[in-house]
């Protein structure tokens, strides 16, 4: 054989080891949209899906950030502004994918607000106003709703979809002053079940599920924090009625986002996965307010 031969058959085999390197990653192939995906359990699943190989459209309100995160995860990554409240802006980022991609694989439904920004007044039964309340649940529940409802139009010609919704711990148990997060996430928990019983019956390939995470340490945990001998306390305090004695991380509900993402779990539809130290395993599984200042990326600005 000679050289240019050895050389072509070099190049061949170092393709085909490259391809098949990819191929076994568990996203190899597939587009993914995540919303509020500029920081916290947003961010930290956008990277682990690159890491396996998939192509992530970033999606949030704070378009600096955004961007700036998609061009660090490099070309397999994009960047779209996404009020998940507005139908319109759904429909326009959906169609964006499907001309530049051809095609959505999964969707996860992560951007939320907890209710408990400056400007939102209480949050307890007696004294929310109903203007709060519909604040809270247009970006909480509306946006799950629409995300589900556009996925599914542009996903169910496909093979082997999946819907993630990012729900909450406060979707199964109460919380007296966070009221109306507790309701919407609640409504994320159910509306899962129903979209995976829809999707079933009408034979679409689209598995939806959800994911319970609590006690995360996002980027919104530093204001309750504080600095120095206070913030040491305050942890302290916030870890003492968890199991495991300890904040959970970002890349910890990543993995169980990435799980549900991937092919490997296509008998499973309509679950609930809770990530939460073990708080929920035991008898005192009720959130207190001053640490229930949640998980998922801030839609509100």
């Amino acid at each position: 054989m000679d050289n240019k031969a050895n050389s072509e058959s070099t190049i061949t085999s170092n393709t085909d080891s490259i391809h098949n390197k990819n191929s076994r990653k568990r996203l190899f192939g597939k587009v993914c949209l995540i919303t509020g995906a500029a920081r916290g359990i947003g961010l930290a699943t956008a990277k682990a899906f690159i890491n396996e190989g998939a192509t992530v459209v970033l999606s949030d309100l704070d378009d600096a950030c955004g961007q700036n995160e998609a061009k660090t995860l490099g070309e397999k990554a994009s960047y779209f502004h996404l009020d998940v409240s507005k139908p319109d802006q759904w429909q326009y980022v959906m169609e964006q994918i499907q001309l530049e991609h051809s095609k959505i694989d999964v969707l996860v439904n992560n951007a939320g607000i907890t209710g408990q920004q400056p400007g939102f007044g209480p949050q307890d039964p007696e004294n929310m106003t109903l203007e709060s309340w519909d604040r809270v649940h247009h970006i909480n529940s509306d946006g799950v709703f629409l995300g589900c409802k556009y996925a599914i139009k542009y996903m169910k010609k496909n093979s082997h979809s999946s819907i993630i919704n990012v729900s909450s711990r406060s979707g199964i148990v109460g919380i007296p002053g966070s009221a109306a997060y507790a309701s919407s996430k609640a409504s994320v928990r159910n509306h899962t079940k129903s979209v995976a019983l829809y999707c079933a019956e009408k034979g679409y390939d689209i598995r939806c599920n959800s994911v319970h995470p609590a006690a995360i340490m996002t980027p919104l945990w530093e204001p309750f924090l504080g600095s120095g001998e206070n913030r040491v306390q305050n942890l302290k305090t916030m870890v003492a009625g968890i199991p495991l004695k300890r904040m959970g991380r970002p890349e910890e509900v990543a993995a169980t986002i990435l799980f549900l993402a991937t092919d490997e779990c296509l008998f499973m539809t309509g679950s609930e996965l809770i990530i939460d130290g073990g708080i929920l395993a035991g008898s005192a599984s009720a959130p207190q307010n001053n640490i229930e200042k949640e998980e998922t990326s801030d839609d509100s600005k």
